[in-house]
């Protein structure tokens, strides 16, 4: 007879999940064990592996949660008869809001997706693949004279941005909404002013 799934089955692999990516990313991942996810949450270490078979299963599930709905997110952004600049402002605050949060989830994913499979590892990265394009077209339409016919420029370029993005983390962790979207400008002109003399 198959196993029931408790009422509050999606809660409890809720918090075991922020609780996960919070250990793998003060610990390593490498380093990092079951038993003392187990711990953090608060439950057995039998009872962590009803939801999760093994620790790269739990960290797939971490990072798969948290990319595709980043994804998602910015997807969904309405893009459509705005300027490229206004676009690319749109994206940017909405990034960093959506960065909220997740630091953890955020920190292990440099070390993390390397240890997974290859068909975990393309469907990570194909998440990351579809916001590199987004912005990408973006900055290609802000400065099309620059880009048009230089793509290894305009990577350079798209990664630079993502990269004044995503660790930001890093030196202002309590940053307030407010915060976030005045740094959220803040990239968006030095990438406007800057792209032009490229």
């Amino acid at each position: 007879m198959a196993r029931t799934i408790a009422k509050d089955y999606d809660e409890k692999r809720a918090h075991i999940l922020k609780t996960a990516a919070r250990v793998f990313a003060e610990q390593g991942f490498a380093r990092a064990s079951m038993s003392q996810v187990a711990g953090a949450c608060g439950i057995s270490k039998a009872n962590i592996y009803h939801y999760y078979d093994s620790k790269d299963a739990l960290l797939f599930d971490i990072l798969d949660s948290y990319l595709s709905a980043l994804r998602d997110r910015l997807a969904d952004l309405p893009l459509e008869g705005r300027t490229p600049a206004d676009q690319l402002r749109l994206i940017l605050t909405e990034a960093l809001l959506a960065y909220e949060g997740m630091d953890h989830e955020h920190q292990i994913q440099t070390e993390g997706i390397p240890m997974l499979g290859s068909e975990e590892q393309d469907v990570l990265k194909g998440y990351q693949r579809d916001m590199v394009r987004q912005l990408s077209s973006v900055l290609r339409a802000v400065a099309p004279d620059v880009f048009a016919t230089d793509r290894d420029k305009l990577r350079a370029a798209t990664m630079s941005v993502f990269g004044m993005l995503n660790w930001f983390y890093m030196w202002n962790s309590s940053a307030t909404r407010d915060d976030r979207e005045a740094y959220a400008e803040t990239v968006a002109r030095l990438t406007l002013g800057g792209v032009g003399g490229l």
